[in-house]
């Protein structure tokens, strides 16, 4: 270990292993180091079942209805991935998509009044929905349409909206949008947790939109998608693009000293050896110092026997709870997925609720969720702190991710490692540079 390396990362979450590939595949020389024995950190799944009752410490163990324990991988963290979304692009680029299969997720449902009604993104939906009268209806089609004509570049495609000054609170006054089509345009396509976005320039949320139906379009029944055997397959795929192009993995390994001279990290010691490093990539828990609290999250795993109601008895789902139907500030959010993709046994399906914590009864704030999943045979509760680097790693080389937020999706994990690939390079990440780079070792692709 008495090595002399560019990069050294520490923990295996799927932020710090993307890094570690990308880092890899742009030729340098990278040591990955994690204190658990197993991949994913905070973003890991757990097999077999007994594991995740110990995690929590419920006593009793999984009776015997539910089925062999290694059938299960339960993710810590829910998030599906946007089918035209930034992870899907790295995903593709990087050729990590040669170790992992994935499954349209089959519906995305909003709720309102206390029921769930699937999310209509398309012309077509619009129009057969119940989520709206027929006035409403055809105004929103007009919305639809209008965003997705709309290109920043083309003033002629504008009607009258400034992308970088109009607000979409105009916008929606503009196309004369009534507030559950606002609540589920903003909180079920563009995908926001709170209505802070309201008075931000139109053009973020336009894309956000756009996004959304770009995704539907790839696959029809909702614009997710979710790896078999669970998320853990995420970082284990990055770790594996990362060795191929020489980094070293020490798992298991604790880590007693981040070395500095100077105000700069020049090292890690384990085992009283030092590593040097010019560059330090590691997750909050390694460096509580360097880190503050940003708030809670709490998340419900629950597993249940029965797909949830009115969902057409999807096997795999996700339903959004906007604030505004709760009298909350941020959005609760319902990931379920089943034994159709091989983390659960037979017939069993797992639902985690998740949102931002706002009071101090947490399990209270996630009730209207709960309700919507009833009978549920066992739940595991987490409420985690959220962490965020306290400086930008320019004087001292050590670059720390964020924690992993409520959102059901990887858009802004994608934004931190952006942001860290920035800040460490000097550079934007460029996703067409790491397509070249590949092609440099596997060879072009047959066409």
């Amino acid at each position: 270990m008495d090595e002399e390396y560019d990069v050294i990362v520490l923990g295996t979450g799927l932020t710090e292993c993307i890094l570690s590939g990308i880092m890899s595949v742009n030729g340098k020389k990278v040591l990955h180091m994690d204190r658990n024995p197993y991949y994913g950190g905070e973003s890991s799944s757990i097999t077999p079942l007994e594991e995740l009752y110990k995690r929590f410490e419920i006593p009793d163990g999984p009776s015997e209805s539910m089925g062999r324990g290694r059938d299960w991988n339960v993710d810590l963290i829910p998030k599906f991935l946007m089918a035209n979304g930034q992870l899907v692009k790295m995903l593709l680029y990087t050729e990590v998509t040669r170790y992992l299969d994935f499954k349209v997720v089959e519906g995305s449902f909003v709720y309102k009044g206390g029921k769930i009604y699937k999310v209509p993104s398309t012309e077509t939906e619009a129009l057969a929905s119940n989520l709206m009268g027929m006035f409403e209806k055809r105004r929103f089609r007009k919305f639809l349409v209008f965003v997705a004509n709309f290109d920043e570049n083309d003033s002629k495609t504008f009607e009258g909206v400034d992308p970088k000054s109009t607000t979409m609170r105009d916008v929606y006054k503009k196309f004369d949008l009534g507030q559950d089509v606002i609540d589920f345009t903003g909180h079920a396509l563009a995908l926001y947790r709170t209505d802070d976005y309201l008075d931000q320039p139109c053009l973020e949320t336009i894309n956000r939109i756009k996004l959304y139906s770009e995704s539907l379009a790839r696959y029809g029944k909702s614009p997710y998608l979710y790896p078999l055997y669970g998320l853990g397959e995420l970082p284990q795929g990055f770790a594996r693009l990362s060795a191929i192009y020489g980094g070293t993995y020490m798992l298991n390994k604790c880590v007693d000293e981040i070395v500095m001279e100077k105000g700069k990290v020049v090292g890690v010691k384990s085992e009283g050896e030092v590593a040097r490093c010019k560059q330090l990539i590691c997750d909050p828990s390694y460096v509580s110092d360097r880190v503050r609290k940003a708030g809670q999250v709490i998340r419900v795993i629950c597993v249940l026997s029965h797909p949830i109601k009115n969902t057409n008895d999807a096997n795999s789902c996700q339903i959004i709870i906007p604030q505004n139907q709760v009298n909350r500030k941020s959005d609760i959010y319902v990931c379920m997925i089943s034994y159709a993709h091989n983390v659960a046994a037979q017939g069993k399906y797992i639902a985690i609720v998740s949102t931002t914590v706002e009071t101090t009864e947490p399990e209270k704030e996630i009730e209207p969720a709960l309700e919507l999943l009833e009978p549920i045979d066992q739940k595991f509760v987490a409420i985690s702190d959220l962490y965020e680097p306290t400086e930008d790693g320019s004087e001292s080389q050590v670059f720390c991710s964020r924690s992993y937020d409520a959102t059901t999706h990887f858009e802004t994990t994608c934004n931190d490692i952006k942001d860290i690939y920035k800040r460490m390079t000097g550079t934007d990440f460029d996703f067409e540079n790491m397509k070249r780079k590949q092609n440099d070792v596997y060879g072009e692709e047959d066409q």
